[in-house]
């Protein structure tokens, strides 16, 4: 072991769903100190840029319950089990929006807050898409729409865009598509 590395002493199951796992953790820090941190860990997400020929990105306009604000956002959602994430990625897409993705191009993978939770989040590009017969979920989406890659930039700013997902996805197609 490390001399900065943090000793687990012990770990309590406080909940536990197939979206979560809640639990209290005792740590022994390097200096002695123990103290109980609540930790949260969570299945693994897959998130979809998809990117037309004109450098717009499709988003949701949707409500967050959480932090009771409207926000836009990429399609996304839990990975099953045993499922392919990029599958995943793109069937979240077509279920939340009504586009089929054309490819999926792995872009990023990143946990959101590791202080406190582990929730394994990957981002796909897809470069292009294709409109579906499938009627977008109503309880994901109020507004579904192409909106140019540095107007999304723009929202960011605005904090129209506070996911980290999509700010993370917004900021690394930037990075691609101006080099």
């Amino acid at each position: 072991m490390r001399p900065t590395q943090w000793t687990i002493l012990d770990e309590q199951v406080v909940d536990e769903n197939r979206h979560i796992r809640l639990s209290t953790v005792n740590i022994k820090l390097p200096d002695g100190v123990q103290f109980t941190q609540y930790v949260a860990r969570m299945p693994r997400c897959a998130m979809t840029l998809v990117l037309n020929e004109r450098r717009e990105l499709l988003l949701m306009y949707r409500h967050r319950f959480i932090i009771d604000r409207w926000v836009w956002e990429l399609p996304g959602g839990y990975v099953d089990h045993a499922e392919d994430v990029a599958a995943a990625a793109a069937r979240e897409v077509e279920e939340e929006t009504g586009w089929r993705p054309r490819n999926m191009e792995h872009l990023v993978t990143y946990q959101p807050a590791i202080g406190t939770l582990d929730q394994p989040q990957e981002v796909y590009l897809a470069r292009g898409a294709d409109l579906t017969n499938t009627t977008p979920d109503i309880n994901e989406a109020e507004d579904i729409r192409w909106i140019g890659l540095d107007e999304a930039e723009a929202m960011i700013d605005r904090g129209e865009i506070v996911g980290a997902a999509t700010v993370v996805a917004v900021y690394r197609a930037l990075s691609l598509t101006d080099s």
